[in-house]
């Protein structure tokens, strides 16, 4: 059976081979503190964007789908401290990420003791600027060349 990516980070690709995960939850914030005022509500200032999270969390079946192999590889990305660029399997890019924690519950066992299920969450922290200051960088830079 051939499986379609479902996302990439960096070079490793979730499908459903290696990870496929169930849910990607997606939380973005921006920073508005507070100034207290006699008697009025506080004003709040834009400061700009805050910290951006991608979780990823699903159940492994490593009869019938990544198991050990697939979290290991993932684990020397995290140990590794880089930021990987992220990409649906779509082609739509959501910045550049790091693991931040990868976290297993493996159930159900063999009588080897290998887990015949494995539930995992994994947690992506974003470390890049705007894909607009991204882009404009790069096309300031292609003009530069040309010139």
């Amino acid at each position: 059976m051939f499986s379609l990516p479902m996302m990439a980070l960096g070079l490793f690709v979730f499908m459903l081979d290696t990870i496929p995960y169930q849910q990607l939850q997606h939380k973005v914030g921006w920073r508005f503190p507070s100034n207290s005022r006699i008697g009025a509500r506080p004003a709040y200032q834009f400061l700009g964007a805050d910290e951006e999270t991608i979780t990823l969390s699903g159940t492994l079946l490593p009869e019938l789908t990544g198991g050990d192999t697939a979290l290991t590889l993932l684990k020397l990305m995290a140990d590794q401290g880089k930021a990987w660029p992220l990409i649906e399997g779509t082609g739509g890019f959501y910045g550049f990420f790091v693991i931040e924690s990868l976290d297993t519950t493996r159930k159900d066992f063999f009588s080897d003791g290998k887990a015949r299920q494995i539930d995992f969450t994994i947690t992506l922290k974003r470390t890049d600027e705007s894909i607009l200051e991204m882009v404009g960088a790069v096309t300031r830079g292609v003009l530069d060349l040309v010139r």
